[in-house]
């Protein structure tokens, strides 16, 4: 082998990688974040857990990222322990797909359609598909698709040049030599292991492995310790994935160690006590690539037959080995919303922006109660409900922090076009959400004057207020259920009712001013009504801003003043129809 052999190998062994990569990128993308959320909800079934996990990594061709994604699962609460571990056995199963596609490689005949099978032959054309579609298309499903069709494509290019490359070493002494060692069930176990532990991928590995069959020297007696050993190794990932999880997490990644290492143990044993009483002849034949995909299969299935009886012992010993300190810890309650913004689902950024918009519903859904209490303190002060209000403030700024940190990371990752218009959306609403409950606070604040100093409002500022109010409660609603549900029909209602707060706001004040002057009114209690007024009249404008970012984000247009400027047209008959009936419902005495 030339020293030239050697840059053609580790060039296919890198676009091998790449194609890898893409094509698992381009089915996460095109899943849109639907398999992991079926994923997270049908496990209650230990088969149906099975058949889960096999599918779906099937599908985005990783079981490192299946079992990762329950790692994050099981450390948010989203998931039990006793769920993952079928979606763990199942992933072990699908992962063996990646082995079957690459054993066409293998195909080897002189019959046109024989021939056009392998991917060689048909890999071009989907390349040449994939790239066309990147080019000319602006859809982004269609793009998804043809970053499928190039990811596989690259990924059998890159698979056949390794095989090419490495043909020569079946002549080279030296090479078979250390092959031979391998047929060491301990020697090949750690090889495979440390193979698979360094590019983190089972599927890559057991690849390449296959394309070292191109060279003839690898024998069944070598293949089997290296593909069992690889099983092992791809655990890594998932216990890297554990660190600084919380407890339940880091034994989900234990169980998929236990797994494997049991599952391992058992073949292995009863692989080599049947072989030393009747020996297997097909063990000192050179392996193909369609071999390494049944022994690869054969384990991961005999292996899951076998423990899935057992998951709860599994579970058991996981637990035994991360015991409780003190008491033990809840499986899903108790755990917090915002655990959902587990680092682990960023490498699964479809997934990851629901999760966001989960967090962003139930911040929304505090901003609101939060305005809700402090109203209603003005009417009756409670210390309790005060302190709730100060609690749920407290619980919104927190919200913003994390859930803000999360989206920025979250930016970086490839996203679809819908998943960046929800990115979009959840960044420019969560400050509004914020300052929404600050303003809450404020009102809180104001109500605890009056209470300590014993101060009331006259009858008819207390109705203009409760008029007000009832102004204020309404487009708070209709915002928060226009983000919750994407509605924007509500969210074209929010600007008529915003136009309609603001005149309210005014009338208020000279009101007021008039009292002032004819002495109904003190000075002291003025101020206070001023400040819950603007407080009020600012709460409606950052409703005005939410509604406004879902209309933009949904037309890709992100000049608010141009917007609004176009709703506000005298002839936007809807727009001054909507602003009418407002006024009609809310009219001050």
């Amino acid at each position: 082998m030339t020293f030239f052999d050697l840059l053609t190998m580790i060039g296919g062994l890198a676009l091998f990688l790449y194609g890898m990569n893409l094509l698992g990128e381009g089915l996460s993308k095109l899943s849109g974040g639907r398999l992991e959320r079926i994923l997270e909800r049908l496990t209650s079934n230990p088969l149906k857990a099975v058949l889960m996990g096999a599918g779906v990594t099937a599908v985005i061709q990783s079981s490192s990222a299946t079992t990762v994604m329950v790692v994050g699962f099981v450390n948010s609460g989203i998931m039990r322990l006793q769920q993952a571990v079928g979606i763990i056995m199942g992933a072990n199963i699908g992962t063996t797909i990646t082995s079957w596609i690459l054993g066409l490689t293998g195909i080897d005949s002189d019959a046109f359609l024989i021939r056009m099978m392998k991917p060689a032959s048909f890999s071009p054309i989907l390349a040449m598909i994939g790239v066309s579609i990147l080019l000319f298309s602006h859809r982004e499903k269609q793009k998804d698709i043809a970053t499928i069709l190039v990811g596989f494509s690259v990924l059998m290019f890159g698979m056949d040049t390794m095989s090419g490359a490495v043909k020569p070493l079946a002549d080279v002494p030296e090479f078979t030599g250390i092959l031979t060692h391998f047929s060491n069930p301990v020697l090949g176990m750690a090889a495979g292991l440390a193979l698979t532990a360094l590019i983190q991928s089972s599927s890559a590995s057991v690849g390449i492995l296959q394309a070292l069959c191109a060279t003839g020297a690898v024998s069944y007696s070598a293949a089997i310790p290296i593909i069992m050993g690889q099983n092992i190794g791809t655990c890594i990932t998932a216990m890297l994935s554990g660190i600084g999880a919380s407890k339940n997490a880091k034994r989900a990644a234990l169980v998929h160690l236990y797994f494997n290492v049991i599952g391992t143990a058992l073949f292995m044993t009863v692989f080599y006590v049947v072989n030393a009483v009747k020996p297997f002849s097909f063990l000192t034949e050179a392996a193909t690539p369609f071999g390494i995909a049944a022994v690869h299969s054969l384990f991961n299935i005999s292996a899951t037959v076998c423990l899935l009886p057992f998951s709860k012992l599994l579970v058991r010993l996981a637990c035994l080995t991360i015991k409780e300190k003190d008491r033990p810890e809840p499986l899903q309650e108790g755990r917090g919303i915002l655990n959902l913004l587990d680092s682990r689902f960023l490498d699964t950024p479809s997934y990851a922006v629901e999760q966001c918009r989960s967090v962003a519903v139930v911040m929304s859904k505090l901003a609101e109660s939060s305005m809700q209490k402090a109203m209603g303190l003005l009417r009756e002060y409670r210390v309790e409900e005060a302190e709730q209000v100060v609690s749920l403030e407290d619980e919104v700024d927190r919200f913003e922090d994390e859930l803000g940190s999360y989206l920025v990371k979250l930016s970086s990752r490839s996203l679809s076009e819908r998943d960046s218009q929800i990115l979009n959306t959840l960044l420019h609403c969560i400050g509004d959400f914020e300052r929404i409950s600050d303003h809450a606070r404020n009102v809180k604040e104001a109500a605890e004057e009056m209470h300590q100093k014993k101060l009331v409002f006259s009858e008819k500022a207390r109705v203009e207020l409760d008029v007000f109010g009832r102004a204020i409660t309404d487009i708070l609603h209709i915002t928060m259920q226009s983000f919750r549900e994407n509605d924007l029909a509500l969210a074209r209602q929010v600007e008529p009712l915003e136009e309609v707060i603001d005149g309210l706001n005014l009338n208020i004040r000279q009101r007021h001013i008039k009292r002032l002057r004819k002495g109904k009114c003190t000075i002291e209690l003025g101020f206070i009504l001023s400040d819950i007024s603007t407080d009020y009249e600012r709460v409606s404008d950052h409703c005005s801003n939410i509604a406004v970012c879902l209309l933009q984000v949904s037309e890709n247009e992100f000049d608010t003043h141009a917007c609004l400027e176009e709703m506000k047209q005298e002839d936007n008959l809807d727009f001054g129809g909507k602003v009418m009936a407002f006024r009609a419902r809310y009219v001050l005495p």
